[in-house]
């Protein structure tokens, strides 16, 4: 039976599965009823909803943590609403203060434009572009003005602000904040009022900012969005969250094959939450998986399912068929398909292995080359090196160091 909202839509069977969609992986949605109400008003009218996703260019690249976010966005997209991917060019000139404890320092217009250039390229990687809204929030912030500046910061008080964990944290330290950091919440929020959105996505880091949006919304007459909540997703390593300064990442422009690799070296429990939080696979199909799994299907079987969905996103079904192929020939101590290549000039006759693997980058020196032959960990065509004081004369060879490093040279 059809349940009606306080605006007296029908919360249809169409609604409760775009909730389930809204809800998977999420980690708050608030206020959960009113998000109900949104969705079926927009079933009936048949008008699409504004869901919201602000992204600082404080960086040029995208790894797979971010994806998370814009999953979740393609999935309300592909239900048939108008998702809109903001560029806080204007913001980055602030600094985003959220969960750090000392002053975030702003980026220069120039940084923000070189990043800016290849955030929604990346972003379309997983958004559909021809159904997606680009905007930047200089549009509307820098027509704002000190007037309008001062006016927008009489709409929440400093006790309110000093709420927030980070800023809390930091004045009982002793930490320093500067004024202008206040103004970052207030920014992000003011992008909603001028967005009129419906529904802003985040990390659980940006849940103040995001409940700024409402509260401005309210301000300024609007009917307040809902905020989504996603889990900051954890790293290679299934402990800390996805980050280049861990070394613990995944970058969606990585080639095919160390994207397919890198998937296949997560632990077997982070698999699932990666299923979760990455794969469009439905949650049936995901649970029917573990199922097969905990029956004593290899787990390592469902892992490269994953890792081949998640390189054919951001590469081809080919190339993710190629880089599935390349890790088992890496596995059996084969040779991939595409090597780099490189010619060597003898000037002084044979050179030996160590000298070899330092000329071709293989090692970063000739020591560390003899270390790693000690060590087992060099191949010249497939076959291990055990002789230190081996030499090559002229000819073409196939060197390998450890599972992964590569290189055809020729020597001449």
């Amino acid at each position: 039976m059809n349940q009606a909202s306080p605006l007296n839509f029908p919360v249809t069977d169409r609604v409760r599965h775009a909730l389930a969609v809204t809800l998977r992986g999420c980690e708050e949605l608030i206020p959960e009823a009113d998000w109900v109400q949104k969705l079926a008003r927009a079933e009936a009218t048949g008008q699409p909803l504004r869901i919201k996703l602000g992204l600082d260019p404080t960086a040029p690249d995208i790894h797979i943590g971010h994806t998370v976010v814009l999953n979740k966005m393609r999935q309300l997209q592909d239900l048939g609403h108008q998702v809109i991917f903001l560029i806080g060019d204007f913001t980055s000139l602030i600094g985003d203060p959220s969960g750090r404890n000392s002053t975030r320092p702003p980026l220069t217009p120039e940084q923000i434009k070189a990043n800016a250039e290849t955030y929604y390229k990346q972003a379309s990687l997983v958004l559909d572009p021809q159904k997606t809204e680009i905007r930047y929030n200089s549009e509307w912030c820098l027509p704002l003005g000190s007037m309008g500046m001062i006016q927008l910061a009489a709409k929440y008080t400093v006790a309110r602000m000093m709420e927030r964990n980070d800023f809390h944290d930091r004045f009982k330290a002793g930490n320093p904040i500067s004024v202008h950091e206040f103004l970052y919440p207030l920014m992000q929020g003011y992008d909603s009022v001028a967005l009129k959105s419906d529904l802003e996505l985040g990390g659980t880091d940006q849940k103040f900012n995001l409940l700024m949006g409402r509260h401005l919304q309210a301000e300024y007459g609007q009917e307040p969005q809902c905020i989504l909540t996603m889990p900051l997703l954890e790293g290679l390593d299934g402990v800390d969250k996805m980050s280049k300064s861990k070394n613990n990442y995944i970058g969606i422009t990585e080639d095919a094959n160390t994207m397919f690799a890198k998937v296949l070296s997560i632990s077997d429990e982070l698999m699932w939450r990666w299923y979760t939080l990455l794969s469009f696979r439905s949650l049936d199909e995901i649970s029917k998986l573990q199922q097969e799994v905990a029956q004593g299907r290899n787990p390592k079987e469902a892992k490269v399912l994953l890792a081949k969905e998640i390189t054919a996103r951001f590469h081809s079904a080919a190339a993710a068929e190629a880089a599935e192929q390349d890790f088992i020939n890496r596995s059996k101590g084969g040779i991939p398909d595409q090597i780099e290549e490189q010619t060597v000039s003898l000037d002084g006759g044979p050179i030996g292995i160590g000298a070899l693997l330092k000329l071709t980058g293989l090692a970063a020196s000739s020591g560390e080359g003899n270390r790693l032959i000690d060590g087992g960990g060099v191949r010249i065509d497939a076959s291990v090196v055990s002789d230190k004081g081996l030499k090559l004369g002229a000819g073409t060879y196939v060197l390998q160091v450890g599972k992964r490093k590569f290189k055809k040279v020729t020597l001449v």
